[in-house]
């Protein structure tokens, strides 16, 4: 049987492929006019948060860093990981490979447009990525749910990834995304053998009957479909598309050969900030029963490895901290007394830290150990490992707080 968002058509007529849909929709939509006015960043492949989970926050980024963007589409990670690392000053190597030649030409004339170097284009499937060798770092965001067979595309990347690397991924998760398989099973039979551009405009008069109490328009989480063209097919008309849950998931990644590190937000996974009690389930078990108390996830973001990975922590003096806000600012709501607001998945979750931590974190810069950071505040050491502590635990679990070198000189 097919799995769950997976459309198979008994008319025997044939489907838009995933090729297809992308030359004509490459997704996400990008205008390269707009890199001269902003940079698209997120998690994964942001190289403080690289390190933070699949180096301890220790690489030597003196050494060229060798990165494949498998299933680049319009170049989001690709831009992200070369315009970064530029700014850092530090060597890279950038090998970009998606099967849409529409998408690539996006990609292509967006680090054009920004001057990049370090980039080089392929246009093939994920895969054959083994054929190109062994890279440190692997960014594969929306790609492995769209593959006719995904644990294929799993131990491909395993197979290209060095032993002492690791990958950032994207998958898409089932519960958020509530109203998109019955809609996109039932377009995939009733708009058959039309192409790609009839396909979109007749699903979206469609759409405009489905009932408002239908679970697709009743998911205030659901927007894609509105911010383009190329976000509405990929939402409601792909051809292959299955979501894991936490158990899938890490069933695939062990099955595969890779060691599962960390969701970029490991909070949203932990039940005890749902349940407000303790409890002794083990690491996977804990993780999917907070999928599915908190049933708003879209996506699961995380880090993998080919061998087992400890994550960054404020342990050593010697850890340099990047937070992810600006820190002057930062310093100054604590100062006052208040909490810091953070918007996850929905909802709003008030951080509360000690009036006494405003001096450490107006230090922080990405380039200062907690050392430093201690001394420029006037913390003595071991006053400042009881307070940094209370600053990790706030920020961490929401992808807030990382330990890298990338930055330092």
């Amino acid at each position: 049987m097919p799995q769950p968002g997976n459309l198979s058509q008994g008319s025997g007529v044939p489907m838009v492929t995933t090729t297809e849909q992308y030359d004509a929709y490459p997704y996400p939509a990008r205008d390269p006019a707009d890199e001269a006015r902003r940079l698209v960043v997120g998690s994964p492949s942001r190289p403080a948060e690289m390190d933070h989970f699949l180096w301890g926050g220790r690489r030597d980024w003196s050494r060229p860093l060798r990165v494949l963007v498998a299933g680049g589409g319009s170049g989001d990670g690709t831009v992200q990981l070369a315009q970064l690392l530029t700014d850092a000053k530090r060597p890279y190597e950038i090998t970009y490979l998606d099967l849409s030649t529409s998408a690539r030409k996006i990609a292509e004339a967006r680090v054009a447009a920004r001057g990049l170097s370090g980039v080089s284009f392929l246009t093939g499937s994920l895969l054959d990525a083994p054929e190109f060798g062994t890279f440190d770092y692997i960014d594969c965001c929306g790609v492995l749910h769209h593959l006719p067979e995904p644990a294929e595309g799993f131990a491909a990347l395993r197979a290209a990834c060095d032993p002492e690397g690791g990958m950032g991924m994207m998958v898409y998760a089932p519960h958020g995304r509530s109203g998109v398989y019955p809609l996109q099973e039932a377009f995939g039979i009733l708009l058959a053998g039309l192409p790609p551009e009839q396909r979109l405009a007749r699903a979206r008069e469609i759409l405009e009957r489905i009932p408002e109490g239908h679970p697709f328009q009743t998911n205030p989480r659901l927007v894609d479909h509105r911010a383009s063209d190329a976000g509405f097919y990929d939402l409601l008309l792909h051809g292959q598309d299955r979501a894991f849950d936490v158990a899938s998931l890490l069933d695939v990644l062990g099955r595969t050969g890779w060691e599962f590190v960390s969701f970029c937000q490991p909070g949203l996974y932990e039940p005890a900030r749902l349940t407000g009690a303790p409890h002794d389930l083990p690491r996977g078990e804990a993780m999917a029963v907070a999928e599915k108390l908190r049933g708003t996830l879209k996506v699961h973001v995380a880090y993998v490895a080919p061998t087992a990975r400890e994550v960054a922590t404020g342990r050593s003096l010697a850890a340099i901290p990047h937070l992810g806000a600006p820190a002057r600012k930062l310093a100054e709501v604590v100062a006052k007394g208040r909490t810091v607001p953070v918007k996850i998945e929905g909802e709003t979750i008030s951080l509360a830290l000690p009036h006494a931590a405003a001096p450490a974190l107006a230090q922080i810069d990405g380039r200062r150990t907690l050392r430093e950071i201690a001394d420029r505040a006037g913390v003595e050491v071991l006053e400042f490992g009881g307070l940094w502590a209370k600053v990790e635990a706030a920020f961490a679990p929401w992808g807030l707080l990382h330990y890298s070198g990338v930055l330092r000189r």
